[in-house]
């Protein structure tokens, strides 16, 4: 009987040693996969960031356009923005998420909309564990967001004359000569800006 057990301590110990080295391995890789999902959520913030940013240009260019310029109408199919302030924006939601943006928000084309490719990198690392060098690694991650039009009108619509849009089911009226800013609903109802990637 004692034989028996003398046996069977070096296996307990063995076993111990897998358990171990299994729960050290999910602690480091569960470490990689929280710094990685910071990472993404913040890419996310900073590319919808951008997007909204110029989505919030369309609409004051929209407003200055309409009753003023025949091609109002143009501003409805959600480009012809600078998107001066996109980069700014996505630094500043980058930033909130402990992050940096690299390169700014990078004009893009998916699928005809226009939109914001970002790729961020932590300010934070992975954090010390057994695999040497993790300490000082951080996480990247990139985001593209679009600027979708929501709204559509009849295609011999004249810009000088009251225009119908149908906006994702929504009636909005415009008449160009008698027009104030509070025809216009809020820029959500007009143009949708979403994550892509």
């Amino acid at each position: 009987m004692s034989g028996d057990r003398g046996q069977t301590l070096p296996i307990y110990i063995w076993l111990t040693g897998i358990l171990l080295f299994a729960a050290v391995a999910f602690f480091v890789f569960a470490q990689a996969a929280s710094a990685r999902n910071g990472a993404q959520s913040a890419a996310d913030a900073a590319a919808l960031a951008a997007a909204q940013d110029s989505r919030d240009e369309l609409m004051t260019e929209l407003q200055a356009a309409i009753g003023h310029d025949d091609h109002w109408l143009d501003w409805l199919k959600g480009n012809g923005f600078q998107g001066t302030g996109a980069t700014a924006a996505a630094d500043r939601l980058a930033g909130e998420n402990d992050s940096t943006v690299q390169g700014g928000a990078v004009p893009t084309i998916v699928d005809g909309y226009p939109g914001y490719q970002v790729s961020i990198v932590t300010r934070y690392t992975v954090g010390k564990s057994i695999i040497p060098g993790t300490q000082a690694q951080h996480a990247k991650a990139e985001a593209i967001a679009v600027i979708q039009p929501r709204c559509t009108f009849a295609s011999d619509a004249d810009p000088k004359k009251p225009v119908q849009l149908d906006c994702d089911g929504h009636a909005v009226d415009i008449d160009p000569g008698h027009f104030t800013s509070d025809d216009l609903p809020d820029a959500s109802v007009l143009f949708s800006v979403h994550l892509v990637k």
